[in-house]
């Protein structure tokens, strides 16, 4: 299928690693001229994309410098992908004000401030993608996960509304929530129950594996298939909506 993408102008946010660098590496094999931020340069250095900018996603000056350079080098943006390596990690007792603040600037106002700012060129152009990468525990919450599961889940209304607001301007705009996918994050995650368990690292990785309903964890590009898929011309009446990417893992009906 051809996604008709071809000299696209993207930006994908956390792009330097990941499930964000899979999905940078997906759309620029359709042709997308892309755009990445990251907070580590030799990372960006080695991505091999048409820019990469040193940017931290919670800093709104930085993603202001980021979207600017991308329109000095590539030019107005088609395509945005959101995304953030994830807030702190911790069950509701332990969590202090700082590490919700930290949270919603990382994981919540990105999504606000990156929208606000490609918008304007997208409805201009009449066309327009943009795909709110999250997570499972948006629909399922994950007690670990605390702050990523509350903010995440506030994130599926906003989907729902800038999907509305922009409809008529030819912009979509939907979430995509990966299940549990071997990333750094996921490597974090997996040290931090061995720990509280008294286990191998090793053993809690086997055995969390197992517990999936495919019996592993899904590959970043996985995830990036859907995401260049939900991009594509094909699907400009696709929007409003947070798919799980998750290998049958959610229970949740909606």
């Amino acid at each position: 299928m051809d996604f008709q993408l071809s000299g696209k102008v993207a930006m994908v946010a956390a792009g330097s690693k990941g499930i964000g660098l899979a999905i940078a590496r997906a759309l620029s094999a359709e042709g997308v001229k892309v755009s990445i931020c990251g907070r580590t340069q030799e990372t960006l250095d080695a991505s091999g994309m048409a820019l990469s900018v040193r940017a931290d996603v919670s800093n709104a000056d930085e993603l202001s410098d980021w979207h600017t350079k991308t329109l000095q080098k590539l030019g107005p943006v088609d395509i945005l992908i959101t995304n953030t390596g994830g807030p702190k990690a911790g069950n509701p007792s332990e969590l202090t004000d700082e590490d919700w603040i930290s949270g919603v600037d990382s994981t919540l106002l990105n999504v606000v401030r990156l929208t606000r700012l490609v918008q304007p060129a997208m409805a201009a152009k009449k066309w327009g993608r943009i795909v709110h990468l999250t997570s499972l525990v948006a629909k399922q919450p994950y007690g670990l996960l605390t702050i990523s599961s509350t903010l995440r889940s506030g994130i599926i209304a906003l989907t729902k509304l800038q999907a509305k607001e922009l409809a008529t301007a030819g912009i979509t705009v939907n979430g995509l929530l990966p299940g549990h996918t071997l990333t750094d994050r996921q490597i974090h995650l997996v040290g931090i129950r061995a720990e509280r368990a008294g286990k191998d690292f090793d053993e809690e990785l086997a055995e969390s594996a197992a517990k999936l309903p495919m019996g592993r964890f899904a590959r970043p590009d996985e995830v990036a298939n859907v995401a260049a898929f939900l991009c594509s011309s094909q699907t400009s009446y696709l929007s409003g909506q947070s798919i799980c990417v998750d290998g049958a893992t959610t229970d949740s009906l909606l």
